[in-house]
């Protein structure tokens, strides 16, 4: 069974600010995407230092095995940032960041500029972990601003449950463009990610691939901290009069 693909366009909520912690965080992916480029066949020695690497956290498998030395606490951490800013192919960078650019700059509005920072960069963290608890004996690299993104899918759903986003729906060969409520949307792009997260346990190997549960960890991240900030008053989603509605 192949489930329908959803691919946002642009959603119906009017930005209240710039976002400019979003534009700099796609800037630097940018930037960073194209060292990597740079770097040819030299970019696995990249990914194997400063990517994000499960075992070398909980040191699960012989010194021997791993890539590099165990980097502590600090240096875990720090990878962790650093696999946010690094992806692994032009079509990997170009959705996530298409991602952030639709669904990012109402987040940021709600939450303001540096409290979006700290969001990002915690949802990202939770995420690493998040893939590390169902492989944590894994050496292979993770790299990617999926999780971090997937947190703002997660916040995005609470604070602007009412929103519709304009997607391009890929049926097999058959596409379509259509309006979809972000309940339907962010439901289904969840669901699809909890589905291919359980039968990735069944097939865990250490090849590589999507990490599914980073999705996962990252979107019920920004899940608690949307509803938490909301009933404490701390961040202010956009009111209904920043809504535009869109007309075919």
């Amino acid at each position: 069974y192949n489930p329908p693909m959803l691919f946002p366009i642009r959603d119906s909520i009017r930005s209240r600010i710039f976002p400019i912690v979003n534009t700099a965080i796609n800037v630097v992916c940018g930037l960073v995407f194209a060292y990597q480029f740079t770097l040819g066949q030299e970019v696995e020695r990249l990914f194997q230092s400063a990517a994000y690497i499960p075992a070398r956290m909980y040191d699960s498998v012989p010194p021997a095995a791993m890539p590099v030395p165990d980097y502590g606490l600090i240096g875990n951490l720090a990878t962790m940032v650093a696999s946010m800013f690094m992806h692994g192919g032009w079509l990997h960078i170009i959705g996530k960041m298409w991602f952030l650019y639709v669904f990012g700059d109402n987040v940021e509005g709600a939450l303001g500029h540096f409290r979006s920072i700290l969001f990002y960069l915690g949802g990202g963290i939770v995420a690493s972990l998040s893939h590390a608890a169902v492989e944590a004996s894994s050496v292979v690299p993770t790299v990617g601003a999926s999780g971090a993104i997937a947190a703002v899918l997660g916040a995005y759903l609470v604070w602007f449950p009412h929103a519709r986003v304009r997607s391009l729906v890929f049926l097999g060969f058959f596409i379509t463009m259509t309006e979809i409520p972000s309940v339907v949307f962010l439901g289904f792009w969840f669901l699809l990610q909890f589905f291919q997260g359980t039968l990735s346990v069944a097939a865990s190997g250490q090849a590589g691939g999507v990490a599914w549960f980073a999705h996962i960890g990252g979107f019920l991240f920004g899940l608690v901290v949307a509803w938490i900030t909301r009933k404490t008053g701390r961040a202010e989603p956009a009111s209904p009069q920043y809504r535009v509605w869109y007309h075919n």
